[in-house]
């Protein structure tokens, strides 16, 4: 599965498009991902059937939010929710940077049946194990990782162990500097399935078709 994360309409559609499986809705590049414009997912959907999971993030910075701000995602995440969307992607963090057990809940709780992604805040935590059986327990479907470090080619060692460990309980998305000129040995590496990309060329600003496909080719060869 190729998920591409796209922080802007233009890069939304190119991968709508495109022979990715599915994308990451969000906004604001720069901060890592926020929550996106409702109004923008709405056009989105009412376009393209393809799925779209959404940040639920309120500000950038840190993994830890005010009584205010988490009002403020369970709100947006029961607002795209009723909107329509595929999946949510949200990671809250406690004390010491572990997994906020019972924020986490409510909004897993919230969501129902619609699938959650734990994003990179699982690399900030001190245990990736830890936070990785945590999440399960929780509930989510998948966590976005690089395996601790910066990216995922510098963490790809710890990716292989996750994988080999909780593959079968959750699904490893290997995230964090994922491009066409790495894909096929990450993927050869790690042994992982699953891979989350902008898929924007050094240089360049948007979602670029081409890198997709390069990808796709590797992640799913009979595509």
């Amino acid at each position: 599965m190729l998920e591409i994360a796209c922080f802007e309409i233009t890069s939304a559609e190119t991968a709508l498009l495109s022979v990715a499986d599915r994308i990451e809705f969000c906004s604001e590049q720069h901060l890592g991902g926020l929550t996106p414009d409702i109004e923008e997912f709405r056009y989105l959907k009412s376009i393209y059937s393809k799925p779209i999971y959404v940040m639920i993030r309120p500000v950038g910075g840190g993994f830890m939010y005010s009584e205010t701000e988490f009002r403020e995602m369970r709100r947006n995440l029961l607002e795209f929710k009723s909107a329509g969307a595929n999946g949510f992607v949200f990671g809250i963090l406690g004390n010491g940077n572990s997994v906020d057990l019972q924020r986490n809940s409510e909004l897993v709780e919230l969501a129902g049946a619609v699938p959650c992604t734990f994003h990179r805040a699982i690399d900030r935590t001190p245990n990736l194990e830890t936070g990785v059986q945590n999440l399960i327990k929780l509930g989510f479907r998948a966590v976005l990782t690089s395996g601790g470090k910066e990216t995922a080619w510098e963490g790809r060692e710890q990716l292989k162990d996750m994988i080999a460990s909780y593959a079968h309980r959750i699904d490893i998305l290997v995230g964090g500097g994922v491009r066409a000129g790495n894909i096929s040995e990450l993927k050869k590496i790690t042994e992982g399935r699953h891979f989350h990309s902008s898929a924007i060329p050094q240089y360049e600003s948007f979602a670029n078709e081409e890198e997709i496909r390069r990808m796709q080719m590797v992640v799913r060869p009979d595509y």
